[in-house]
């Protein structure tokens, strides 16, 4: 019988500006990162040799270093283990929306919230709380982007048509969101949602069966240092 496996992938390194959330940034990816991009596609082409699959689908967060990335790496797939004819793109693979305060640093987030009498202070390392959301229109928490990125991921699983062969479906989104979608789907506990990082452009792959939705087949989350801050 056909089997289903999906890749969760982060972006590549990119140009971030510093003490900022990553959130909607908008720029794209180093040469460091183009690099990774390219990397990204061996790893790929080498699970899909191993366990006689195909790449159906390419999905991308709207954001420029995640789309980067998945053009990159679509780029050097090898032929005969991709039949995606192009990268379906979704704002809901995004990260973290920090709302109105979009690329801001965080002290220049943190003095505009001082700076209102109708609001408290942020709570400390509000940036990594999964559960904070900063006061403003269209912020939403670390847990909500993670359900939201859960959410679509199931839809495109629950859509798939009976395939002739195994194939491979490709997430490229964002490390913060990801995780926690990845505890949405069952794949991580909670406490594992900070010890737990990904590597830039490098797929975390799981298969699908009936007992165990998502079993991990491929890949390795990063140890996450315990002082380090989420970082997209």
């Amino acid at each position: 019988m056909p089997q289903t496996y999906i890749a969760l992938i982060r972006h590549a390194q990119y140009h971030q500006r510093a003490n900022t959330p990553s959130a909607f940034q908008p720029y794209p990816l180093t040469e460091a990162g183009e690099k990774q991009s390219r990397q990204c596609a061996l790893a790929l082409n080498d699970f899909c040799q191993q366990h006689h699959s195909a790449i159906t689908q390419i999905h991308s967060s709207t954001l420029l270093r995640a789309w980067q990335t998945a053009q990159l790496c679509m780029n050097s797939l090898a032929p005969q283990f991709n039949s995606a004819n192009k990268i379906i793109e979704s704002d809901a693979l995004c990260e973290r929306s920090v709302g109105s305060l979009a690329n801001l640093t965080i002290n220049e987030i943190e003095d505009i919230i001082k700076k209102d009498p109708r609001l408290q202070s942020p709570i400390p390392h509000w940036k990594s709380d999964s559960y904070y959301r900063l006061p403003y229109p269209g912020a939403e928490s670390l847990i909500q982007a993670g359900e939201r990125v859960a959410q679509y991921i199931k839809q495109q699983i629950n859509s798939q048509s009976t395939m002739q062969k195994n194939q491979l479906i490709l997430f490229f989104a964002h490390g913060a969101s990801l995780r926690h979608a990845a505890y949405q789907l069952g794949i991580l506990k909670f406490e594992q949602i900070k010890q737990l990082s990904m590597f830039h452009a490098q797929p975390v792959i799981f298969h699908l069966n009936d007992s165990a939705p998502l079993l991990p087949v491929y890949g390795d989350w990063k140890v996450r240092s315990q002082s380090s801050e989420y970082r997209d």
